[in-house]
C-alpha cells in the first residue's frame, strides 16, 4: 500500500487568516489571478509596478507567486519568476513547510523542477514539514520521469540509511514499478534492503505484493509468450542507465566473449530495437520483460542482504512476513529466492500454524504448491502436518477457494472441476490415514469438501443446464432445416424423379455437407439432452459433465459450419449461370456466422478441453521421485 504523502494543509488546506496576510492577499489579488490564469504579460506589468509582490504572500497560507505558478503548471511563468528571484527567495517555504520544488514534486512537471534546481540546488535537500524531500514526494505521487530526474540530481548522502528518506523512496519506487531506481538505490546503500519506511514496510514485503513484476504473475497469450521467450536481455539492462555505468561489477574475472558471440549479440540487439519501435505489441512485451529483469535483479540484491543479517530473530520475522505474502499472491520467484538464501524458510509457520504449502493449498496457488515436488524427502514431512484446528493439507483443499481464484475459471461447472482437481491432487500427496482424519469440528476432508461446495454444485448444475437449454434450441432448428433441405433440392427434379444437378460436383458437396450437418447437429442435440437429464454428483464435474458439454459444443460448431456450406452451395448452384461472380460474396457472407460463433464459444470449448484433458495446472515432475529399480509409474503418488 502506498505510504500516505503527509502534505496536510499544503497546498489545499486553508488556515485561519491574520490581518496582515489578509491585506497582502487583497493587495496582490490581481497578481494571484494573473498567475493562476497564465497571463504572463499581466504578471510582468504588475511586477514592474510592484517589485515587492515577487516574494510577498498571495494567500493566507503564505503561498508566493512562484508557489502558485508551480501548482498551476505554467512553465513559462515559472521561468519568468525564477529569472527575477534570487536563490534565497526561491527557497522560501510557505506556512506548511513546502518549497516551490516540493510543490513541483506534487505536480509532476519535470521542466519546472529543472528550472528550480538550476537556480538553487539546495532545494533538493529541503524537506517539508513531514520530513519528505522533493524526490520522496515525487515518488509518493507516482511521477516516474520526475523521480528519475530528481534522483539523479539529489545528493546521494540524503538517501543514506541513517535518514528515513532512502527507505521511503525505495518502497515507493517498488510500488510504482520503478525498479531501475530501486535497484540502483539498493546497490549504493545495501542496508536499505532491510530498512523500514514510515508504514513499517520493508522492500522485501512490498516486492512480495507485486505479482505483475514477475513472469509467474503475468498472463500471456500464446503469441505473447513466444515473443517473450525470444527476447534476450543482458543483466546490465536492469541498471538505471542502459550503458550499465551504475551497475555494480560482479565478482570474479570478466568473461570474454568470442567475436562471433559479440556479433550475434549486437545483431540481436539491433533486431529487437527495430522491432520494438515498429510493432506496438512487441514494444509492450519488450518493456514488460525489462521490468521483470529489473525486478528479479532487485529481488536478488534484497534477499542477499537480508540473508546477511546477524540478528536471527529479525531475519526470521522479515523473511516470514514476505514469504507468506508471496505465497498468497502466487509469486514463485519471491518464494524460491527467499528459500534459496534462507533454506530454513520452508519450515516457517503462520499464525494459524500452517506452512507455505498449506497456505498455497488454501489460496489455490498451484505454482507454489508444485514446488513441493522438488522437496525430496522433506515433502512427506511438510504434508504430514496440521494447523491449530487440526486441519491437515487435505482439509485445506476441502475449503472453498477464494473468489479471486474461482473467477479465473469460466462457469460454475468448470470452477467445480478445478476444485475437484485440487482435492484429488492433494489427496495423492498426503498419507492414506490423513484422508479420514477429523478436525476440531469432527469433519473428515471429504465431508468438509461436500459442506463447503454444496452451493457451487448447485450453481454448476444450473449453469450447465442453462447452457445446454440454449444450445438445444439452436441444434433443434439446424436438425429441422437440414432434414427438410434433402427433400427440397436446388433445381428440382426431372420427369424421372432424379435431381437435375445430380451429376454436378456442386450437388455432391451440397449433399455431403447437408448430411454432415444433420448428423452432427443430431449428435449435439442428443448430447445436450443427456446433460439436461443426467444427475449431478460432485464427481461428475471432474470429467463426465465437461466431456458432454465439450462434445455438444464441438458438434454444434461443426453443424453450423456445414450448414452454411450447404446454404452457400445451394445459392451458387441456382445463381451461377446468371451471376458468375456470386461465389465470392456467398463465401464471405456464409463465413460471418461461423466466425462469430467461433469467437463467442470457441474459447470456452478450448478451456473445457484443456482443463479436462490437458497437462493439468500442476507442474509435476515427468520422472518418478523414487529410487532406481522401482517400477512405479510417474503418475502414481509418492507415499
Amino acid at each position: 500500500m502506498r505510504p500516505r504523502e503527509a502534505t496536510h494543509g499544503a497546498p489545499y488546506k486553508r488556515s485561519a487568516s491574520n490581518p496582515d496576510s489578509t491585506d497582502a492577499s487583497i493587495r496582490y489579488l490581481p497578481l494571484y489571478k494573473a498567475v493562476d490564469s497564465g497571463d504572463l504579460e499581466g504578471i510582468k506589468k504588475f511586477l514592474d509596478q510592484h517589485p515587492n509582490a515577487l516574494s510577498g504572500s498571495l494567500t493566507a497560507d503564505g503561498d508566493t507567486a512562484l508557489h502558485i505558478a508551480v501548482l498551476a503548471g505554467h512553465v513559462d511563468i515559472v521561468e519568468e519568476l525564477v529569472g527575477r528571484m534570487s536563490a534565497q527567495e526561491i527557497a522560501v517555504k510557505q506556512k506548511f513547510g513546502s518549497t516551490a520544488l516540493n510543490f513541483a514534486a506534487i505536480g509532476g512537471v519535470t521542466e519546472i523542477a529543472e528550472l528550480l534546481v538550476k537556480k538553487n540546488r539546495d532545494l533538493l535537500k529541503i524537506p517539508n514539514d513531514h520530513d519528505h524531500i522533493p524526490v520522496v514526494v515525487a515518488a509518493l505521487y507516482g511521477h516516474r520521469d520526475l523521480v528519475q530526474y530528481l534522483y539523479m540530481e539529489t545528493p546521494i548522502e540524503e538517501l543514506d540509511p541513517s535518514k528515513n528518506h532512502g527507505a521511503i523512496l525505495l518502497t515507493a519506487c517498488i510500488i510504482d514499478e520503478s525498479y531501475d531506481i530501486a535497484l540502483d538505490l539498493v546497490q549504493r546503500y545495501p542496508l536499505l534492503a532491510i530498512a523500514e519506511d514510515t508504514d513499517k514496510d520493508t522492500a522485501l514485503h512490498i516486492m512480495a505484493q507485486k505479482p505483475s513484476a514477475f513472469p509467474s504473475g503475468t498472463q500471456f497469450a500464446l503469441w505473447q509468450r513466444w515473443i517473450y521467450k525470444c527476447i534476450h536481455l543482458h543483466p546490465q539492462k536492469a541498471s538505471l542507465n542502459a550503458s550499465g555505468d551504475i551497475q555494480r561489477p560482479r565478482d570474479g574475472p570478466t568473461q570474454r566473449r568470442s567475436l562471433t558471440n559479440r556479433a550475434l549479440h549486437q545483431l540481436s540487439e539491433i533486431f529487437w530495437k527495430g522491432l520494438k519501435l515498429s510493432v506496438p505489441g512487441v514494444r509492450s512485451i519488450y518493456e514488460l520483460k525489462l521490468t521483470h529483469l529489473q525486478a528479479k535483479e532487485l529481488l536478488t540484491c534484497i534477499c542477499r542482504e537480508v540473508s546477511n543479517l546477524e540478528d536471527e530473530l529479525k531475519l526470521e520475522v522479515l523473511a516470514k512476513k514476505a514469504l507468506f505474502e508471496a505465497v498468497k499472491q502466487g509469486i514463485v520467484e519471491v518464494v524460491t529466492e527467499i528459500m534459496k538464501h534462507y533454506p530454513e524458510a520452508v519450515w516457517f509457520y503462520d499464525e494459524k500454524e500452517r506452512n507455505i504449502f498449506f497456505v498455497a493449498t488454501a489460496e489455490r496457488q498451484e505454482k507454489i504448491f508444485s514446488l513441493i515436488y522438488n522437496m525430496g524427502a522433506k515433502k512427506n514431512s511438510l504434508a504430514t502436518h496440521w494447523d491449530k484446528d487440526f486441519n491437515n493439507m487435505l482439509h485445506q483443499a476441502a475449503f472453498l477457494a477464494p473468489s479471486s481464484q474461482l473467477d479465473r475459471v469460466s462457469g460454475a461447472a468448470l470452477q467445480m472441476q478445478r476444485e475437484l482437481q485440487w482435492f484429488k491432487e492433494v489427496e495423492c500427496v498426503v498419507q492414506p490415514k490423513y484422508k479420514e482424519m477429523i478436525n476440531n469440528h469432527f469433519k473428515t476432508p471429504r465431508a468438509l469438501f461436500s459442506d463447503h461446495h454444496k452451493k457451487l454444485v448447485e450453481q454448476g448444475e444450473k449453469w450447465t443446464k442453462e447452457t445446454a437449454e440454449s444450445c438445444t434450441v439452436v441444434t433443434a432448428l439446424i436438425v429441422t432445416i437440414m432434414f427438410s433441405a434433402v427433400f427440397t433440392l436446388p433445381g428440382g427434379y426431372d420427369n424421372s424423379g432424379l435431381p437435375l444437378y445430380l451429376n454436378s460436383n456442386s450437388f455432391m458437396i451440397f449433399i455431403i455437407s447437408d448430411a454432415l450437418s444433420l448428423f452432427t447437429s443430431t449428435t449435439s442435440l442428443l448430447m445436450f439432452l443427456g446433460i439436461l437429464t443426467s444427475r449431478y454428483r460432485e464427481e461428475d464435474f471432474l470429467q463426465t459433465v465437461p466431456t458432454k458439454l465439450m462434445v455438444g459444443l464441438s458438434m454444434l460448431f461443426f453443424s453450423i459450419a456445414t450448414m452454411m456450406i450447404t446454404f452457400g452451395v445451394a445459392l451458387f448452384m441456382v445463381l451461377r449461370e446468371r451471376i458468375a461472380w456470386v461465389s465470392f460474396p456467398i463465401i464471405l457472407l456464409a463465413s460471418l456466422p461461423v466466425t462469430l460463433f467461433a469467437m463467442l464459444q470457441f474459447p470456452l470449448l478450448v478451456e473445457i478441453f484443456i482443463s479436462t484433458y490437458g497437462p493439468g495446472i500442476f507442474d509435476k515432475p515427468k520422472k518418478p521421485w523414487c529410487r532406481s529399480g522401482s517400477t512405479r509409474s510417474s503418475t502414481r503418488c509418492v507415499r
